[in-house]
């Protein structure tokens, strides 16, 4: 029978809490770094086009998006989408950020591969993470193994997206800095700030790819455990 199984909590716990902390560390991260006006006195979205016209990549927009913290590059429209803070403050925090997500369409310009990998495996880690774990459970509860394998198969498709995500995430991040300081937008001083920001966003990609792995992990020991049975 399918239920509150505390087991699960033993699986996927401590990603949980590591979720968590990261999730804190990054507002508070972000909540300091807002104290800091940056000395170029760029706005994000400023910033996001000086970093694109020096890149020479002109078929990039910058657009604002009405979504707290929901910047992001989309690959498919050719789109930089920043969220009000980030596009119009002038805080370090608006600037790492804005440089973060430019840094994606870098890669895209680049044909960075990871990103590539990525963007290809959306379709598949979306349809998964909608229906793999429900049909994990009534393959289970139907006593039908096949069913549930191919729910934990879906579900192995959204590991493998949050896999490739992490070396994606941390190159545009590690992209960021470098573009900041050498195109002077900060000093090394604010560089440090900005890294604060990053390092604990990052954090947060490390603890979904975690919680994914022991989810499946968890699921797959309920599957074959039942398998032998």
């Amino acid at each position: 029978m399918i239920g509150f199984d505390p087991i699960y909590f033993l699986y996927v716990g401590p990603a949980i809490l590591l979720a968590m902390w990261a999730q804190a560390k990054v507002k508070l991260a972000y909540a300091h770094a807002r104290q800091y006006a940056a000395r170029s006195g760029l706005t994000g979205a400023e910033t996001a086009q000086r970093i694109l016209n020096v890149y020479g990549i002109a078929d990039v927009a910058v657009e604002p998006v009405q979504s707290f913290l929901g910047d992001h590059y989309d690959p498919k429209h050719k789109v930089l989408r920043l969220s009000p803070d980030v596009y119009h403050g002038r805080s370090l925090a608006s600037l790492g950020i804005a440089a973060h997500e430019v840094g994606h369409a870098i890669q895209h310009a680049a044909g960075y591969a990871p990103l590539a990998l990525r963007n290809g495996l959306v379709p598949l880690a979306s349809v998964g993470s909608n229906i793999s774990i429900v049909l994990v459970i009534v393959g289970l509860l139907l006593q039908w193994t096949n069913l549930a394998v191919v729910g934990l198969v879906l579900f192995g498709a959204v590991v493998l997206f949050q896999l490739v995500n992490l070396p994606v995430e941390f190159n545009a991040s590690s992209r960021a800095r470098a573009i900041l300081l050498s195109n002077n937008m900060v000093t090394r001083d604010e560089d440090r700030v900005v890294g604060k920001v990053l390092s604990a966003a990052a954090l947060t990609y490390v603890a979904a790819t975690l919680t994914a792995i022991l989810t499946l992990l968890y699921y797959a020991s309920l599957v074959f455990n039942r398998r032998d049975d």
